[in-house]
């Protein structure tokens, strides 16, 4: 298993359509104003977070059921900047569509820059031959607001290339998030 470059993550994106939109770079400031970066990194893609939001809210005093999720529980945002309630958490979607190769398996790791404010990022791996937008959930770990910056960068995404293709892909099994467009919630 090899860890890829930014060499092998821009011709995959260009040849294949890997990541779409693509930054080829790696963007710290957009119209001459600072941003959390986003774009292609040394070993790996700095995803951004787009303007569509699910904040967590329990206003209906239901539990938290994996298997019988309550929408309700949720409110749907749209804009720039989404505030998270102290020790709540909110969804959101990338900005970027993925197609992962057959023979890849992603791991995401959220930016340090969130990280070092009180705010995990937490987005599973992406399977060989998934494709979507990928949901992120922040989780707001203080007892203050917590502000996430939409069309910045969230978190990185790392491609780990096997030796060999796997036998079954998450396309091949059905799996119940493919294709996934916007903000998607839990599904059994």
């Amino acid at each position: 298993m090899t860890i890829k470059s930014d060499k092998w993550i821009r011709r995959m994106a260009r040849e294949h359509g890997m990541i779409e939109p693509f930054e080829p770079d790696l963007v710290r400031s957009v119209g001459g104003g600072r941003v959390v970066s986003f774009g292609t990194s040394s070993y790996g893609y700095d995803i951004r977070c787009s303007d569509e939001f699910k904040i967590f809210t329990n206003i209906n005093s239901t539990i938290v059921d994996p298997k019988q999720f309550d929408e309700k529980s949720f409110v749907d945002y749209k804009g720039a900047v989404c505030v998270i309630p102290p020790n709540s958490f909110a969804l959101a979607r990338t900005v970027e569509f993925f197609r992962i190769p057959r023979s890849v398996l992603t791991i995401c790791l959220g930016k340090s820059t969130y990280a070092r404010c009180g705010i995990i990022v937490n987005v599973t791996p992406l399977e060989p031959e998934w494709e979507g937008h990928v949901t992120l959930e922040f989780s707001n770990t203080t007892p203050l607001p917590a502000k996430i910056y939409a069309n910045e960068g969230v978190a990185q995404v790392i491609f780990i290339e096997s030796d060999e293709v796997c036998e079954t892909s998450y396309r091949d099994r059905g799996g119940k998030y493919q294709g996934q467009r916007g903000v998607t919630l839990p599904r059994i």
